[in-house]
């Protein structure tokens, strides 16, 4: 039986097309996915994320059990600020990417990809401190994500918080939306700025409507799965089970930034991913275009005259530049850009080059 969100009961009036996705029946599409992904580059998009998985920690040791499970510095957080990070095994491979939330001195909440809830609060258990508690409460909690250009003027309607004066990465909790007490953070999954919603399960329908009411004048589209995967995949915002895995490290996947080996408390992984960064990851995420005519999909070959190199982690036609791209993880010897490639697909070896990414950066207005 698979998972239904708070808002599945609205997807109807919606014309929602559902599909599994990690447990789930979500919504794929309402109107088009290329009309969705077109929504969030230049108006916005309103996505149900309530699928998500969320965790608390609290306790005296929340930060030093943090600090052990994390990549990131966590130590560097103050209450109203989130950090992207990820947890490791000890060999360097991605547990899952998660963004934390400081909410108070010894209160954090952790935001985990939707198929992975289950067993990273069994990854965090088996790690538990004795001064730590732990409290899934992912069914109780409905995430809404407000993304594109004009997701503040459009969210500034229905709240009296100062939403220019918040940074990126900045929350506040316990704010009203439209009535409806919530968790408000400036953040996203869609290369856009945006905003994320946290509130209560039986909220979620109250929010969702008043949302896209607040936003009908300024074109505000439901959105789906589908067109958060084509917007976050332009941007080359990871996705757990494609560009990370239990084998597939931080560093290989371009998120160096997210990996702090020289903080002072030790972590999960940090010898593995220390080793690798100082003699280069073996492996490394790169964008690949298409010159023969192809889309890349997932699992897709890699080729460098025989050899195979790698595979395509994720590829589309992106509704943005018009081309046929991926995203491949490739042996570190074929990855400069302008290398060019062999992608097998359906049995046929297309050219393909290696180019710069992201392939999408928005222009901060």
């Amino acid at each position: 039986m698979l998972k239904r969100t708070p808002l599945f009961p609205v997807y109807a009036r919606y014309n929602a097309k559902t599909v599994e996705f990690g447990g789930w029946e979500m919504p794929v599409q309402f109107a088009s996915i290329k009309e969705e992904h077109e929504a969030v580059r230049t108006r916005a998009g309103l996505f149900d994320v309530s699928h998500m998985g969320e965790i608390a920690v609290r306790g005296r040791g929340s930060l030093a059990f943090l600090q052990k499970l994390m990549t990131n510095d966590v130590a560097k957080l103050r209450p109203g600020r989130a950090q992207y990070t990820l947890m490791c095994n000890e060999d360097g491979g991605t547990v899952d990417d998660l963004l934390i939330y400081q909410k108070g001195e010894s209160d954090y909440l952790l935001v985990v990809n939707a198929a992975n809830t289950e067993k990273d609060f069994a990854w965090l258990n088996e790690h538990i401190d004795a001064d730590v508690e732990l409290d899934n409460v992912s069914a109780q909690t409905a995430q809404l994500a407000l993304q594109g250009p004009a997701a503040e003027r459009v969210l500034q309607k229905l709240t009296n918080l100062d939403l220019p004066a918040m940074r990126p990465f900045s929350f506040q909790d316990n704010v009203e939306v439209a009535g409806v007490k919530a968790l408000v953070s400036r953040t996203g999954y869609t290369g856009e700025d945006g905003f994320e919603i946290y509130c209560q399960a039986e909220d979620a329908i109250t929010l969702w409507e008043a949302i896209l009411t607040a936003g009908a004048e300024d074109g505000v589209l439901p959105c789906g799965l589908g067109a958060r995967d084509t917007l976050r995949f332009e941007a080359c915002l990871p996705l757990y089970g494609q560009e990370l895995s239990e084998t597939i490290s931080p560093l290989e996947a371009g998120l160096g930034f997210a990996v702090k080996t020289e903080k002072e408390s030790p972590f999960i992984g940090q010898a593995a991913l220390k080793r690798q960064k100082e003699a280069g990851p073996p492996r490394r995420l790169v964008g690949i275009e298409m010159m023969d005519r192809g889309i890349p999909r997932h699992g897709c070959r890699v080729f460098a005259g025989s050899a195979e190199v790698g595979f395509i982690t994720t590829g589309t036609q992106s509704p943005t530049l018009k081309k046929n791209i991926g995203l491949a993880l490739v042996t570190a010897d074929v990855a400069a850009t302008g290398q060019v490639v062999e992608v097998d697909i359906r049995g046929k070896r297309l050219k393909a080059k290696i180019v710069p990414i992201p392939f999408y950066k928005r222009t901060k207005s």
